[in-house]
């Protein structure tokens, strides 16, 4: 059989770019079980409550759930059970220091199989206010209606 290469999205959260202003991003690896593995495989996870700590110089995955496998038996996980990601001595700290700083987190952004090993791709945020949203939905319709208003003018509608 031959191994798989390229980069296969498992489960992206969308709502995380819409509710965080995102600084920087890390890929980290996963440490899962079998079933974990094999339930990812079927494409099924969600990552819409998930984010990550730092315990003990370990970053964890907290929140992020990926159900059990359907032909799994006794040996099946818990859905929603705490995860170890694997980084660097040096992301770590690096990590550790911007958090300290305060008002920072770490959100999932996508989960993903990267050459046939589970990957998870995380940034650190800072939550957004409800109006830093509103203005962002602005701007992007105003960016929309530019583009509209180009795109009839090059036609020679407008």
């Amino acid at each position: 059989m031959p191994r798989e290469t390229g980069r296969k999205v498992i489960a992206s959260n969308r709502k995380a770019r819409h509710d965080y202003a995102l600084l920087d991003t890390f890929e980290a690896g996963l440490v899962l079980t079998g079933t974990e593995v094999k339930s990812l495989r079927e494409g099924r996870a969600s990552l819409v409550d998930g984010f990550a700590l730092v315990d003990n110089g370990e970053v964890f995955l907290h929140g992020v759930h990926i159900p059990e496998y359907t032909q799994g038996t006794w040996t099946n996980h818990a859905p929603r059970r705490v995860r170890k990601m694997l980084l660097h001595r040096a992301e770590i700290n690096r990590l550790m220091i911007k958090i300290r700083e305060g008002g920072l987190t770490m959100v999932p952004l996508q989960l993903y199989f990267s050459d046939g090993k589970a990957k998870v791709e995380i940034a650190l945020a800072r939550g957004k206010k409800s109006y830093d949203k509103r203005q962002d939905l602005a701007e992007r319709d105003a960016n929309r209606e530019i583009t509209r208003a180009l795109g009839r003018r090059t036609k020679g509608m407008g």
